[in-house]
């Protein structure tokens, strides 16, 4: 009914109002008695056997929602009523700001794919705080931070510890993004030396706490074999806890659109379909030449069980879903939960 009804009608209108729509009708469907309960028997598959024990947290399944989708941690309870394992917010920076100018948020269609250039937009630690009062203590809540874009180079980590100490009582784990393409000094956010230097201080940050939360690192998927063996240093030289493999891309190769469409478009990162198999493939070398030495959350063109699968094989302990969700609906997490069941 999603693909056929639903979808048609979402994908009439701008993407980005369309998103904001979506939610306020999620919450407000989640208000009627019986409704989440509902939704939970449609979507939701409890099995011991899908539960997985990662960076010291027990997932009671391995399929997760990605960054992104609900930046500012408003909609996080209504949304694990869909049979997600796990869901992660942001990305959350330290003061709030309202990111790139719109129209920033595009779909292509053909490609089962969207472009986006948000630039970190979100309300600010603070106020993500104050949503995150509200969670259930059995759901599994990942924070992915980021720094702001008027931020100063030499302030970048200052950024990310800012974001840290603030929400480390309220996450499970965290997720430090340095590969959004959207964002000012890409480059340098994943340059070995520096990745070093902001990881050892979120590190130490978590030293001091009397319970240490998981860390993991964003990689994008356009990273050459080289920089990827850099990668499985910094892991290995830091001791984080894992990798995310991947954010969007900025290869925009082999798309179904035309050369007019993505002029008109502009700058931004491609995900869906198009990054499945480049996500992958970062996912297989990782694992292959770490010899599997650390979790990997496997992202980036899951729209059907069998991409989930395809991570799951090439490496990927977890997966996560955002694109493929908007395009195929919430029975893909439940699809990729059965499919998993299967294989066992």
């Amino acid at each position: 009914m999603y693909k056929s009804l639903i979808r048609p009608i979402f994908f009439a209108f701008d993407p980005e109002k369309i998103h904001h729509f979506t939610f306020s009708l999620i919450k407000i469907a989640s208000k009627i008695p019986g409704i989440p309960s509902l939704f939970r028997s449609l979507y939701q598959v409890t099995d011991s056997r899908l539960e997985r024990e990662v960076f010291g947290l027990k997932f009671p399944n391995p399929v997760g929602l990605a960054a992104g989708f609900d930046k500012e941690a408003k909609l996080y309870n209504e949304l694990s009523n869909f049979g997600f394992g796990f869901i992660e917010i942001g990305t959350i920076t330290p003061k709030a700001q309202i990111g790139n100018p719109k129209k920033r948020l595009f779909r292509l269609k053909e490609d089962n794919a969207i472009i986006n250039r948000m630039g970190f937009n979100n309300q600010g630690v603070e106020a993500v705080i104050k949503n995150l009062k509200n969670k259930r203590s059995n759901l599994i809540v990942g924070g992915n931070i980021g720094k702001n874009t008027d931020t100063q180079p030499e302030d970048y980590t200052a950024d990310y510890e800012v974001c840290f100490k603030a929400l480390h009582p309220y996450v499970d784990y965290f997720v430090v993004n340095v590969s959004c393409p959207n964002v000012g000094s890409h480059a340098k956010l994943q340059d070995k030396g520096y990745l070093l230097e902001l990881l050892g201080a979120l590190k130490e940050l978590n030293n001091k706490e009397t319970v240490q939360k998981p860390i993991v690192l964003k990689i994008a998927p356009d990273l050459n074999n080289e920089q990827l063996d850099e990668i499985i240093e910094v892991v290995a030289e830091t001791k984080i806890d894992g990798v995310i493999a991947s954010n969007t891309s900025m290869d925009r190769g082999g798309l179904k659109a035309t050369k007019e469409q993505l002029d008109e478009i502009g700058n931004g990162g491609v995900s869906g379909k198009p990054v499945a198999d480049k996500s992958t493939a970062v996912i297989k070398y990782l694992s292959d030449h770490s010899n599997k030495a650390f979790p990997i959350i496997g992202v980036g063109g899951i729209h059907s069980a069998q991409d989930a699968l395809d991570k799951i094989n090439a490496g990927a302990t977890l997966v996560q879903v955002f694109t493929g969700f908007i395009y195929e609906g919430p029975k893909l997490v439940k699809d990729i939960n059965k499919a998993i069941l299967k294989t066992l």
